[in-house]
């Protein structure tokens, strides 16, 4: 009979920290009558963001087509998202519930490659676009294609994301942790990322990628031009295959920052040599359909024999599901000046993204008012990684521990901190050793989509938590 000493032990040991111990305290809590605030996921919808019209109009037409032409229907939705729906079912006429092509629906993949050619005003082959049950369905393949031997590692920011540390721990990979750095608006450093490669070579780690998250999550950070050449210049030097994890393109913020996509760059290099995945979904910007599982990865500079390995690898799954590749559609090809339907998308559009950068902007400001708190106003992204400041012990010195000593101490401190915060405010938030950090730094990972009201309490909350925190520990 299986048991927990005769399961995979590689699932045992990868850990994904935003639906760790902390969250399902929370729902614990929750099911005991306390209110939570759920700070620990990029999860849109699910923290009061309206879905957008269009999407659900076209979806309805298509999972119920009788009603495109029932006269009574009709008045309930735009005549062009009507159009829409007929030009769907003619391009795909199996409807929702039948098996696409394993790389997805070709209709939807030319609109992905104008997509792209229309955001960065360059060619894109659609034969080289993928659709995905999601960015993180993606990242898992080409994970999947990138690690041939135990040792080959890939290189992941530290703090990341879990999804890659936790897929490099299930496939066996290594992986080849590269500091972000915290005091130049957490971008990438060449220095570091030289150290960090090294050093794992040294190891008998044989890189083989590099994977980037831009705009940053957990940072909320955006790249410079000048970085993302940088790095894809590094990529070259060291010949690593690029992961551009981009799904948050849509969520920038500051004024004078604008998203740049790495295919953008690699194509003005003119560099054949340098591999380039690039990743998307209908989960982040300002759709927020996370439980629709779509999204899509595009492919840049890469031999035909190996692509027909990633096309047979999708095949293994048959296809991603047909709704998700539907908003993917719906997505990147959204209602245009003259639609019936153009005014709400642009007004609902326009509301959510202001409503996140107002957002963004008071969570940020009013955290760094809080003594021993401190956090770069979120440029982009969904989140503010919050860096904190906590007092040890009389007595007590980490700097005489080891850097593993310490950072388990460490992950100790920002968990305890992380579940006292939960289980006296409510606010469910992820610590920082989720993610990585920095030896001797202490974080919680943040997202700025509660709706304002409950964001004013969130800060007012934290605020009076913190101080009361740090003084039970001052007379401990």
């Amino acid at each position: 009979m299986i048991n927990y000493k005769n399961i995979n032990s590689r699932l045992i040991e990868a850990q994904y920290a935003v639906r760790g111990k902390i969250v399902l305290r929370a729902q614990e809590l929750e099911e005991k009558g306390k209110k939570i605030i759920y700070c620990n996921i990029g999860n849109p919808q699910a923290l009061k963001q309206k879905p957008m019209t269009y999407i659900r109009q076209v979806l309805s037409l298509l999972e119920y087509p009788e009603l495109i032409t029932n006269p009574d229907a009709q008045k309930l939705f735009p005549k062009d998202l009507i159009e829409r729906a007929k030009f769907i079912l003619e391009k795909n006429p199996t409807g929702t519930g039948a098996y696409t092509q394993s790389a997805g629906i070709g209709f939807i993949r030319q609109a992905i490659a104008e997509f792209i050619k229309n955001r960065d005003g360059i060619p894109a082959d659609k034969d080289k676009i993928i659709l995905t049950d999601g960015a993180s369905k993606g990242v898992q393949s080409v994970l999947t294609v990138l690690l041939k031997n135990p040792n080959d590692g890939i290189m992941i920011p530290i703090p990341q994301y879990p999804l890659y540390s936790a897929t490099l721990t299930l496939y066996g990979g290594q992986q080849i942790g590269y500091y972000l750095d915290e005091n130049n608006s957490w971008q990438l450093n060449e220095k570091v990322l030289t150290e960090s490669i090294e050093n794992a070579k040294k190891k008998g780690v044989n890189p083989v990628g590099i994977a980037v998250i831009n705009p940053g999550n957990p940072t909320g950070a955006v790249l410079s031009e000048d970085n993302i050449k940088m790095i894809l210049n590094f990529a070259k030097k060291y010949n690593l295959s690029v992961l551009a994890d981009e799904v948050y393109q849509e969520n920038v913020y500051l004024k004078g920052i604008k998203f740049i996509s790495f295919a953008k760059v690699l194509h003005d290099m003119n560099d054949k040599d340098i591999t380039l995945f690039s990743f998307h979904s209908v989960s982040k910007g300002f759709l927020g359909e996370c439980g629709h599982r779509g999204g899509y990865f595009e492919i840049r500079n890469i031999p035909e024999d190996v692509f027909e390995q990633i096309i047979k690898l999708q095949s293994v799954s048959l296809c991603s599901n047909v709704d998700g590749q539907i908003v993917t559609y719906l997505m990147v090809n959204p209602p245009k000046p003259g639609d019936e339907s153009y005014e709400t998308y642009i007004k609902e559009k326009d509301g959510i993204l202001n409503e996140l950068k107002f957002k963004s902007s008071l969570l940020g400001t009013e955290l760094n008012k809080i003594e021993g708190m401190s956090t770069e106003v979120p440029a982009g992204a969904m989140y503010a990684y919050v860096k904190f400041e906590l007092p040890h012990k009389k007595g007590f010195d980490p700097s005489k521990m080891s850097e593993e000593e310490r950072l388990k101490y460490e992950a100790q401190r920002d968990n305890a901190y992380c579940m006292t915060l939960l289980e006296e405010t409510g606010i469910c938030v992820v610590p920082g050793s989720g993610f990585g950090q920095m030896p001797g730094t202490l974080h919680f990972r943040t997202t700025i989509l509660p709706p304002r009201n409950e964001m004013e309490d969130l800060i007012r909350l934290i605020k009076d938590f913190h101080v009361n925190y740090v003084n039970r520990l001052k007379t401990e």
